[in-house]
């Protein structure tokens, strides 16, 4: 059995209200733990509880998650007339077709199409689903130095799938899925293995590689924010709060 991401903690002021947004407004469903999730073959979502608010930060470890949708158009129309203010669907340069909006809590959440806008073909879906048919597409962390988390990234099992250059932001994105498939293009930085990692049925590791970030941070004891990730192996739950962490530590 191949590992999975299996849960992402967050800490919140009201653990509930945040089940309640994902359930009702984005359309997931009660799994075991009090987690919500897509199904059980994703990364579900967990919420302790916080002392403090939500207060991101540009040098946080934890920047989002993204859900891939069939269709971005549609899921945009449905989340607008839900009441959620999400940002008109822009082609992002090479790298996607994206729509953003936050949590009740104000945690970036990012829409992101199956295809390139205008490359969707003509197909038939089921339209009571975000976007027809979302998915917890992507778990986006980032890193100050990629060549040294990668190494762990790499021991875990994980393997490559697309490396997105986005220099002019003063970024570069890296993907990683616990797999057996490989891109379409051998080549990491091909534009065509991007939509392809977008259409995965299971959740990616998304490391965005700041430039001149000095040093991730974590919020502090208690606050609200990033609480921890894990991946589930041979019925065995490992977590790691920072990917810079090279032993697995057992839960």
């Amino acid at each position: 059995m191949l590992p999975r991401l299996d849960s992402l903690t967050l800490r919140v002021l009201d653990p509930e209200g945040q089940r309640r947004f994902y359930r009702d407004v984005i359309g997931m469903s009660d799994l075991e733990s009090g987690r919500v999730g897509f199904s059980e073959g994703e990364m579900a979502l967990a919420f302790a509880p916080a002392s403090t608010p939500y207060e991101p930060s540009p040098s946080d470890l934890y920047w989002k998650i993204a859900l891939s949708v069939p269709d971005l158009d549609l899921a945009f129309t449905q989340l607008v007339a839900k009441g959620v203010d999400v940002t008109e669907p822009r082609q992002f340069r090479d790298v996607g077709y994206l729509a953003k909006f936050t949590d009740p809590e104000g945690f970036s959440v990012e829409l992101i199409d199956h295809h390139f806008q205008g490359d969707r073909p003509a197909t038939a879906l089921d339209e009571t689903l975000l976007g027809g048919g979302a998915h917890l597409s992507l778990l986006t962390l980032r890193s100050s130095d990629i060549t040294a988390i990668e190494p762990d990234i790499l021991d875990w099992g994980m393997v490559p799938l697309s490396v997105q250059p986005v220099e002019p932001f003063g970024f570069t994105l890296y993907f990683y899925a616990f797999t057996d498939e490989r891109p379409p293009n051998p080549d990491l930085n091909a534009v065509e293995n991007r939509t392809w990692t977008y259409q995965r049925p299971y959740t990616v590791l998304e490391i965005q590689h700041v430039y001149d970030l000095e040093q991730e941070t974590l919020p502090e004891e208690g606050a609200a924010g990033y609480a921890g990730a894990s991946y589930v192996t041979q019925g065995a739950d490992f977590r790691s709060d920072a990917l810079q962490l090279a032993t697995k530590v057992v839960s």
